[in-house]
């Protein structure tokens, strides 16, 4: 849990999932999966690339990245956690909707249940619906967003389970690798991200500062796709350093 890590494992997300979702949007119009493959991948191993290397400068000026040497390679180490497989499966969930199913939706009463739903459970979610409106744009995001938050709110409740097990992980690992922010700063920062978070996408403050372009282009269908999981992931590692600070934990 500490901050390098986070980083790096949200840059990647983000690059991934913005890549698969051009690359779903280019073969939807008709350009080839050979042609359109070699830019996109290109685009998203620069972009990776730059975000990675910003954040390795980060950890190695805290002395927290090291050679990844045969020795200290372990399953453990290579392998995700079970909070992580479960973010994966429901991010790839989510993908698939979103690419394959929702552009050519129809009204159903399942999909009607499930926006509902969301509806009355997220305040963000009458917000992207109203912004949706005056853009006068679907397409099937309102179902993207909703299975988005039903899967981040599973996700939330899953990882909140077994949250005092996770923190006492991240004291053993801080006893052998220190975080650089200090344990107490890097709780603070990340509720402070997750509170801005909360506001901007569970509240729905960003779809009203998105305009319409945006919110019809990539940037919009990432932050729509993918932000509920990724506000998830971010209140379960803030709840887990801010558990990780006491003493029984």
């Amino acid at each position: 849990m500490g901050a390098a890590r986070l980083l790096a494992k949200g840059w990647i997300v983000f690059c991934l999932y913005s890549g698969g979702l051009a690359l779903g949007r280019a073969v939807g119009s008709g350009v080839p999966l050979g042609v359109a493959t070699g830019p996109i991948v290109v685009c998203v191993l620069l972009f990776g690339a730059m975000g990675l290397l910003f954040i390795a400068g980060y950890g190695f000026s805290a002395g927290h990245v090291r050679p990844l040497l045969p020795a200290r390679a372990t399953a453990a180490s290579l392998l995700p956690g079970f909070n992580e497989l479960v973010f994966i499966a429901f991010m790839l969930i989510v993908f698939g909707v979103q690419v394959f199913y929702a552009p050519m939706a129809r009204p159903n009463a399942a999909v009607d249940a499930v926006e509902g739903a969301i509806r009355f459970a997220v305040l963000g979610q009458t917000s992207l619906e109203d912004a949706l409106l005056a853009c006068n744009l679907d397409g099937g995001r309102l179902l993207v967003s909703a299975l988005s938050w039903l899967l981040g709110l599973i996700y939330l409740g899953s990882s909140l389970s077994r949250i005092r097990l996770a923190a006492g992980i991240v004291r053993l690992e801080r006893k052998q690798r220190p975080e650089a922010l200090g344990a107490q700063p890097l709780a603070l920062a990340l509720g402070i991200a997750a509170v801005i978070g909360f506001q901007l996408l569970y509240m729905g403050s960003a779809y009203g500062l998105l305009p319409c372009p945006a919110l019809a282009g990539l940037w919009g269908d990432a932050v729509i796709g993918l932000g509920p999981l990724m506000l998830s992931y971010l209140v379960v590692a803030a709840l887990t350093n801010l558990l990780a600070l006491g003493q029984s934990a």
